[in-house]
């Protein structure tokens, strides 16, 4: 295959590339609004508690999740540029944008390794928090936050493993609500739908931001090398003195034929 060829694929999946790099970074976007303003999360932030322990989660993953997305989708606009282009800088720039990804996913990664229930302790921490002043006095403002928590995640209490509940206790499930899941269950299955669904963003941005790096340094090094697809060469137009004589029909035709069977 010629130098051209291999540059002229490498833009095209350099395209294809950055057009999945911008999907990615819109759905880490959704994704992050959604954990940011979500009933379910949103929810468990608000409750009046003096130190909430999910607080600092909570708006951590959001900006970190924004932060990522606003990286992905600018990679993904100044490579596709560069490509179309062919601009030197735009593609040093989009490479730029896919190692700092690419260094903030593996980050992402390895606190999920190391610390892969942080969240989850985080909110039920905060419901059990919430749980028992509501349960030592029913007439605050927390129980109103407790019954609002269960409507929510449609959940009921939580399951002593005694099996022995208080009379404030059990007046938390009566009727329909008594047929409803705990709620630290509850909890549990709703944050590992959305831990999965990062794991699966975070596994996809290491793929595509690696693959998008090669192809970003492989067209920088063609471009400043001169494998320029646009231009084929340069032409120089002398200009016709007053003196010279325009080509007969018979010339004309032996250049025309000329260049014919000179051209690729």
């Amino acid at each position: 295959m010629r130098p051209t060829s291999r540059v002229r694929a490498a833009k095209c999946q350099m395209l294809a590339t950055s057009f999945f790099v911008l999907l990615l970074g819109f759905s880490v976007a959704t994704m992050a609004v959604l954990m940011y303003f979500g009933d379910h999360f949103a929810i468990m932030i608000h409750v009046s508690l003096e130190r909430n322990p999910y607080d600092a989660v909570h708006h951590w993953a959001f900006y970190v999740g924004i932060s990522l997305a606003a990286l992905l989708i600018l990679g993904a606009s100044l490579s596709t540029t560069a490509a179309v282009k062919e601009a030197q800088g735009l593609m040093a720039g989009g490479f730029l944008c896919f190692v700092l990804v690419f260094c903030a996913l593996l980050q992402v990664a390895y606190w999920r390794f190391r610390s892969p229930s942080q969240v989850e302790d985080a909110m039920l921490d905060t419901f059990d928090l919430v749980y028992d002043r509501a349960v030592r006095s029913p007439s605050s403002t927390q129980w109103q936050e407790l019954v609002a928590i269960q409507d929510t995640f449609l959940c009921c209490g939580k399951r002593s493993p005694f099996g022995l509940l208080e009379r404030s206790e059990a007046e938390l499930c009566q009727g329909e609500e008594a047929a409803r899941k705990d709620c630290l269950q509850s909890i549990q299955s709703f944050l590992r739908i959305h831990q999965n669904i990062v794991s699966m963003l975070t596994s996809a941005g290491l793929a595509l931001t690696v693959y998008a790096m090669l192809l970003s340094s492989f067209l920088w090094f063609a471009i400043l090398s001169g494998y320029n697809l646009d231009r084929k060469g340069t032409y120089t137009v002398t200009p016709r003195g007053p003196s010279m004589k325009a080509p007969s029909r018979k010339q004309r035709q032996t250049l025309t034929q000329t260049l014919t069977l000179q051209a690729p």
